[in-house]
């Protein structure tokens, strides 16, 4: 037998399996409604999650991103002794940006930030020439913040010791708290979808076992039962992207403006929305497939 014709005739049965795939939705009706019921009500609590913690991490990194270390320069330090300080800074591994400010500069800023009283201040500064410092990584802030606390001509080191600790550690076990909930969450998806797909499948064993009997491969077996959990997994992801999709672009115009200018911002609908909706679908397919063949398997050993 040629190529082409072993081509053709493995392309007409894969198109046959699409289609009694399709017809076997149909005729087992009340059994789809149930297994994508499954599916789109898991589905609606995973996308719902990961809204949330995609969310949560967004302001986590913006708090943790927002620390920096505020370098008060001797007074005694002059122009090339500041210079010498900026550059030894700069050469540390886990620094990413160093800015010098002048005390003008902080004067400014404070009169800025606490109201024209402390115009008074600028006949007699009292405030000193800063270097403000952000570590490349801000859980090691208070490392590099110790490690200048040693240079010559720093008078002081401040970037909110121990209350950015605390905010770290709580951070750190948000997340961690978080990872555990969402992939409890994907555990229980998986469990109650397959189990409702393996429901179905368990319903229709007599019709396996007759494949069987009559010659049936277990690649022609299986193959349309996959496609029937990919088919299931589809149609129950369609109902949650489109909830998430509406519930998060309501809940954005909400909010966005209210955080506008603020330190803290929520992820925007584009690329967040379509991201957790292509996780949905793909979740949802992987698991309508996985249950599929789980359940088909234990029945072509006859």
């Amino acid at each position: 037998m040629s190529t082409e014709v072993t081509t053709a005739m493995k392309i007409n049965t894969l198109k046959r399996h699409f289609r009694e795939s399709i017809k076997s939705l149909g005729r087992n009706s009340w059994m789809t409604i149930a297994s994508v019921s499954a599916v789109t009500v898991t589905l609606i609590l995973v996308g719902v999650f990961a809204l949330i913690m995609m969310n949560l991490n967004k302001v986590a990194s913006d708090l943790e991103n927002d620390v920096e270390i505020k370098v008060l320069i001797d007074e005694t330090a002059g122009k090339a002794d500041e210079k010498a300080l900026m550059e030894k800074i700069e050469k540390l591994p886990d620094v990413a940006e160093s800015t010098y400010s002048t005390r003008e500069n902080e004067l400014t800023k404070l009169v800025k930030d606490f109201g024209d009283d402390f115009k008074l201040f600028e006949q007699s500064n009292p405030l000193r020439n800063v270097i403000y410092v952000k570590a490349s990584d801000p859980q090691q802030t208070a490392k590099v913040a110790k490690t200048i606390e040693k240079f010559n001509y720093t008078y002081d080191v401040m970037y909110g010791e121990g209350k950015v600790e605390k905010l770290f550690n709580f951070l750190n076990i948000s997340r961690n708290v978080g990872i555990v909930l969402i992939l409890g969450l994907l555990f229980t998806a998986i469990f109650l979808i397959s189990n409702t797909i393996r429901i179905t499948i368990i319903a229709r064993r007599d019709e396996i076992e007759i494949m069987k009997l009559v010659g049936a491969t277990n690649s022609f077996v299986r193959i349309p039962f996959l496609l029937e959990g990919m088919w299931l997994g589809i149609l129950g992801s369609i109902i949650p992207i489109a909830v998430i999709a509406t519930l998060y672009h309501n809940v954005y115009k909400i909010i966005a403006p209210r955080l506008k200018g603020e330190l803290v911002q929520v992820l925007d609908f584009s690329p967040l929305v379509y991201q957790v909706s292509a996780l949905l679908l793909l979740i949802g397919v992987l698991i309508g497939i996985w249950g599929s063949f789980m359940s088909v398997r234990k029945f072509l050993k006859i």
